[in-house]
C-alpha cells in the first residue's frame, strides 16, 4: 500500500494506488511477460512491482491562503494561514476585527486583484480599490461576497428582478402566454409602451430620406409608471397659504430662502408674484405654481429649470424608496404623501395587455404574487406531460422550464419559499437579502471559489439553522472555499478551522486569540471557548403585566385575523420560524392599534444605519452638540468653529483629516493631511481648550473615557454625560467618539442606534433581533440592558429567535406553525416554562433541548 501525500495544510492528496500510470496496461503487459526488476522474483513467479512513494505535484501544494502583517482598521500585525477547500469561521466578540480580516482583507484583495485584469477601459467604468493594510496576501482564489448589505431599495426592485426569476417567467410568457401580446419587455413593468414616426436621413452614397415608425410594447402601467402605488400630496404640509414666497412660504425640508433650485427659482421665475399670499393667486398662477411644464428661466443671469411644485416634489422625494431617504426626510413624505394601491393595474405594477396574457389561466402577475413554494409546484406541473399524452407538456420550453425551477427550488431549499416575486426588495431583512443573494450561487458549477459569507444565520429560527448548514458545507464539498463570520454555536459546530479573534472590542481587539478545530477552541479558554456551550436556566419568577396593547383582527401580509394581548410593564418576546408573521404583527399592526401611540411606541428595527466617512458615533447620536456648545461656551467663539464638517474644517483637507490624490483607473491614494497632521480641524481652532483637552482629543476619546471626562470638573457636562452613559451601557464604551461609522461592524451599529433610540421619552420599546452580531458573551450584557428598561417602568417587546432572550422573557408569543400561507397564527402565548413544559410548537422543542 503506498502512502497518502498531504499537502501543507493537512489535506490529502490522491493515493498513488489510483495513479493512472500504475494501472495502465503498459504497465500490466511487461509485468505478464517477465520483464526484468523488481517484479520477478528467484522462484520466477511474477510478483506486482513494488511501487516507490510519489512525490506530489507542485501544483497541490497550495493548499494555504496566507494572510501576514494584516493591519486594517484595529487589525494588529495578523497572521493566519486559512487551509483551502475546507469550512473556515470567523468568531470573536463584536468589534473584534472579524469583518476587518474577511472583508476588508482577504476579499477586498480578491476583488482588486480580480478587477485589475478587465481593460482600462472597464476599469474606469468600476469602483477603484485600494489595497489593504498587510504585508502579504498569497493562495488567493476569487472571491464571491455574499453580505448583509440591504439590496437595492429602488420602488422597482422586487425579489423577481434581483434573481433573475422575473427575466425566465417573461421570456416563458411571451413563448406560451395566450393571447399572444409581444416580446419578454412586454411583460416587464420596468419597460414602457413607446411609440413613435418620422423621417430620418441615412448618409451613405447619395443621401436618401426614409420614413420610418417605431413601436415598442412595453408592460408597464402608465397609471403607476410601474412602481404599484399612487401618491396623494397634502398641499398644506408643503406651504402656508397665508404667506408669500419671500416670507418663508414653504415648509419643505432643506428648501431654504437663498437656494436656487428651490425658493428662488418660483420666487424669481416671473411666473408668479413673491410677494402676494398664495392664496391670493389667480387661477393662472395657482395652476403654474402646482402643475407648471418645465420651463427655461434665468435667474440672476443662471439658466435654471422651472416646473410646478407637484411634478418637482414627485421627482426629488418619490421616485426613492422612503426606507432608503434621511429620517427627518422619510418623516416628511410620510406626513404629506399618501400612498394607495394603483386603481388602474390594482398594485401588480402591470399594464392591461400583460395581465390579460395567460398560461393556464395564470398571468404573470398571478405568477409573481403567488408564494414561490406555490409557483415552483405550478412550473413543476408545467413540465409535466399532458394528461393523455406521452410528451412533455411544453417540450419546446424544456430548458427554460428547468431552469426556472431550479431557481425556484432554491428559494424553498433555502427557507425563502414563504416570499412572493413582487416583494420589494427594499423591504427585505439583511438575513433574507442575504439569501436571495445566495440563490444564484446553489447549484453552481464554479469550485475552487471562496466563497465569503457574513453571519448567514441572521433573522433564522434555530429550526431553519440546519438548512443554512447543509448549503455551507455542500459549498465546501465541491471543492469551494467556504469563509463565514458567525455567532452561532451551530454553525461554529461544523467548521473544519476557527479563527477567533479578540480578545476585546476596537483597541482592546485585533488579535488572533485562536486557531485550530472546534474541539481545540472548546478547551483553548478563550471568552468564544468558555461561552460556546453556553446553556441558560429559565427564571423563577416572571413579572406581572400591568396592562395589555390589544391588537384585534391583524391582517397584514400573511397574519389570519390574529387577535393577540401584548403585556405592558414585562419583556415579551415574539418568536416564530422566518416568514410566520412577526414582523406582519409588530411593525405592520401594532402601530396601528388604538392605545400604542398614547403608549408611545419605540420602534428599533433593523434599517441599517447611513453614513459616509465624516460620520461618527458623536455625530449619529447626537453628542457633538452638546461638546461644541461646551466649547464654545469655555472660549467665547461660535459652536460651528468646533466642526470639522463647518467652519473649524481644515483648509487644506476639507476636514477629512486626509488628501486624496485621484490616480484615474488606479486607486485613489490617501495620505495623511500635513497641515492639520490627521486632526481635521483648523490649527487655530486647536488652540481652544476644554479641560485642558482641545476638539480633536476629546474625538480620540473612547466612550469610557469621554464618560469620565464630561462627568465632573471643569468639562462637566451633562448633556453629553448623559448620551455616553447610554453609549456604555448598549456595550460601547470601548468605540472612538470620532470613529468613522464605515468602519463600525454590524452588532456595533445596530447597539449604536439602540442608544439612540433609548434617549427618546418612550412607554413602549420595541425591537427587532437585537442580538444580530452580537457575540455569546455580548448576549448576557444585552440581557441585562433589557432588564433595566423594564425595571426602570418601560416595557419592551422584542422580536427574537434567540433560546437565551426567551428564556429570559416574562411573556412569550410564538407564530406559525410554518412560514408564509402556513403561518400567519398565534400557537402559543405564555411563561418560557409554559413552553417548555408543552414543546407543542417547533420553537418550544428547540427551547427546551437549550435550556439546562
Amino acid at each position: 500500500m503506498s502512502k497518502a501525500t498531504t499537502g501543507d495544510s493537512g489535506t490529502s492528496a490522491r493515493s498513488t494506488e489510483d495513479s493512472p500510470a500504475e494501472n495502465s496496461p503498459a504497465r500490466d503487459g511487461a509485468t505478464r511477460d517477465g520483464a526484468t526488476g523488481n517484479g520477478a522474483t528467484a522462484g520466477g513467479d511474477a510478483q506486482p512491482p513494488a511501487t516507490p512513494p510519489s512525490a506530489p505535484h507542485v501544483a497541490d501544494t497550495h493548499d494555504l491562503i496566507r494572510v501576514h502583517g494584516a493591519r486594517e482598521n484595529n487589525l494588529k500585525d495578523v497572521s493566519v494561514e486559512l487551509p483551502k477547500r475546507r469550512l473556515t469561521v470567523f468568531t470573536g466578540v463584536s468589534g473584534s476585527g472579524k469583518s476587518s480580516l474577511v472583508f476588508g482583507t482577504i476579499a477586498a484583495e480578491s476583488q482588486r486583484m480580480i478587477n485589475e485584469t478587465y481593460s482600462a477601459f472597464v476599469q474606469g467604468l468600476m469602483p477603484t480599490l485600494s489595497r489593504p493594510e498587510v504585508d502579504v496576501l498569497e493562495g488567493l482564489t476569487t472571491a464571491i461576497i455574499v453580505d448583509q448589505e440591504r439590496m437595492g431599495a429602488d420602488p422597482r426592485s422586487t425579489v423577481g428582478t434581483a434573481t433573475d426569476a422575473n427575466a425566465m417567467l417573461r421570456i416563458l410568457f411571451s413563448r406560451l402566454g395566450r393571447p399572444q401580446i409581444g416580446s419578454p419587455n412586454a411583460y416587464s413593468f420596468n419597460v414602457p409602451s413607446v411609440r413613435a414616426s418620422g423621417a430620418i436621413t441615412v448618409e451613405r452614397g447619395a443621401k436618401k430620406t426614409v420614413k420610418a415608425t417605431f413601436n415598442r410594447t412595453g408592460g408597464m402601467c402608465p397609471r403607476c409608471e410601474g412602481r404599484g402605488t399612487v401618491s396623494d400630496i397634502d398641499l398644506t404640509q408643503l406651504y402656508d397659504d397665508s404667506k408669500s414666497l419671500s416670507e418663508g412660504a414653504f415648509t419643505i425640508p432643506g428648501w431654504k430662502s437663498d437656494s436656487w433650485w428651490t425658493v428662488r427659482v418660483y420666487a424669481e421665475s416671473g411666473f408668479l408674484d413673491p410677494d402676494k399670499p398664495i392664496r391670493e393667486f389667480t387661477e393662472k398662477e395657482m395652476h403654474d405654481f402646482l402643475h407648471g411644464e418645465p420651463v427655461k428661466v434665468k435667474v440672476e443671469g443662471v439658466n435654471l429649470t422651472y416646473e410646478g411644485l407637484i411634478p418637482k416634489i414627485r421627482k426629488s422625494f418619490l421616485s426613492k424608496d422612503k426606507e432608503a431617504m434621511q429620517p427627518h426626510i422619510r418623516e416628511f413624505v410620510e406626513r404629506a404623501v399618501t400612498f394607495t394601491a394603483c386603481p388602474e393595474c390594482d398594485g401588480t405594477r402591470l399594464s392591461e395587455a400583460a395581465r390579460s396574457s395567460r398560461i393556464d389561466g395564470v398571468s404573470i402577475a398571478d405568477a409573481c404574487a403567488m408564494q414561490i413554494d406555490d409557483l415552483a409546484a405550478w412550473v413543476g406541473d408545467l413540465a409535466q406531460p399532458s394528461p393523455g399524452s406521452s410528451s412533455r407538456g411544453y417540450p419546446m420550453v424544456a430548458p427554460l422550464l428547468a431552469k426556472l425551477g431550479h431557481t425556484l427550488d432554491s428559494f424553498v431549499r433555502i427557507g425563502l419559499g414563504y416570499l412572493s416575486l413582487d416583494r420589494p426588495s427594499g423591504t427585505l431583512s439583511g438575513g433574507e437579502a442575504q439569501r436571495v443573494k445566495m440563490i444564484r450561487h446553489i447549484g453552481s458549477s464554479l469550485t475552487d471559489t471562496t466563497y465569503v459569507f457574513d453571519e448567514p444565520t441572521t433573522g433564522l429560527h434555530p429550526h431553519d439553522v440546519q438548512r443554512m448548514n447543509d448549503l455551507l458545507l455542500e459549498l465546501r464539498d465541491k471543492g469551494n472555499t467556504v469563509l463565514v463570520v458567525e455567532h452561532e454555536p451551530e454553525v461554529i459546530a461544523i467548521a473544519d478551522h476557527v479563527v477567533d479573534l479578540g480578545p476585546g472590542a476596537g483597541t482592546a481587539g485585533g488579535t488572533v486569540c485562536f486557531e485550530g478545530t472546534v474541539e481545540q477552541l472548546r478547551a483553548g479558554g478563550t471568552v468564544t471557548g468558555r461561552h460556546l456551550d453556553d446553556r441558560t436556566v429559565l427564571k423563577e419568577t416572571v413579572r406581572k403585566p400591568t396592562g395589555a396593547l390589544e391588537i384585534r383582527g391583524a391582517k397584514a401580509h400573511n397574519l389570519r385575523d390574529v387577535d393577540v394581548d401584548i403585556p405592558l410593564g414585562v419583556l415579551a418576546v415574539v418568536t416564530g420560524v422566518a416568514g410566520s408573521g412577526k414582523s406582519s404583527l409588530v411593525h405592520g399592526s401594532l402601530p396601528a392599534q388604538r392605545g400604542a401611540a398614547d403608549a408611545g411606541l419605540v420602534t428599533i428595527d433593523q434599517t441599517p444605519i447611513r453614513g459616509s466617512r465624516r460620520s461618527n458615533p458623536a455625530t449619529y447620536t447626537g453628542l457633538l452638540d452638546p461638546i461644541r456648545k461646551a466649547f464654545a461656551k469655555a472660549n467665547g467663539v461660535k459652536p460651528a468653529l468646533f466642526s470639522a464638517n463647518s467652519e473649524g474644517a481644515c483648509p487644506d483637507c476639507k476636514g477629512a483629516g486626509v488628501v486624496y490624490t485621484d490616480l484615474a483607473i488606479m486607486a485613489s491614494v490617501a495620505t495623511t493631511c500635513e497641515e492639520c497632521e490627521g486632526k481635521r480641524f483648523h490649527p487655530a481652532v486647536l488652540e481652544h481648550r476644554l479641560g485642558e483637552r482641545d476638539i480633536s482629543e476629546v474625538l480620540a476619546m473612547s466612550v469610557a473615557q469621554a464618560e469620565e471626562f464630561f462627568g465632573a470638573g471643569e468639562a462637566r457636562t451633562p448633556a453629553a454625560h448623559r448620551v455616553l452613559r447610554r453609549l456604555s451601557d448598549v456595550g460601547l464604551g470601548y468605540l472612538s467618539l470620532g470613529q468613522p461609522l464605515t468602519t463600525l461592524s454590524g452588532g456595533e451599529r445596530q447597539r449604536l442606534k439602540l442608544a439612540v433610540h433609548m434617549g427618546e421619552k418612550g412607554g413602549v420599546y420595541v425591537l427587532d433581533e437585537p442580538t444580530t452580531g452580537l457575540h455569546l458573551a455580548d448576549v448576557e450584557q444585552l440581557l441585562g440592558l433589557l432588564d433595566q428598561l423594564v425595571d426602570s417602568g418601560k416595557s419592551v417587546v422584542v422580536v427574537e429567535h434567540h433560546q437565551a432572550v426567551m428564556a429570559h422573557a416574562d411573556w412569550i408569543i410564538d407564530l406559525g406553525p410554518g412560514a408564509g400561507h402556513d403561518g400567519g397564527r398565534v400557537v402559543f402565548e405564555g411563561t418560557p416554562a409554559d413552553l417548555v413544559a408543552a414543546r407543542s410548537t417547533l420553537t418550544g422543542e428547540h427551547l427546551a433541548a437549550y435550556v439546562s
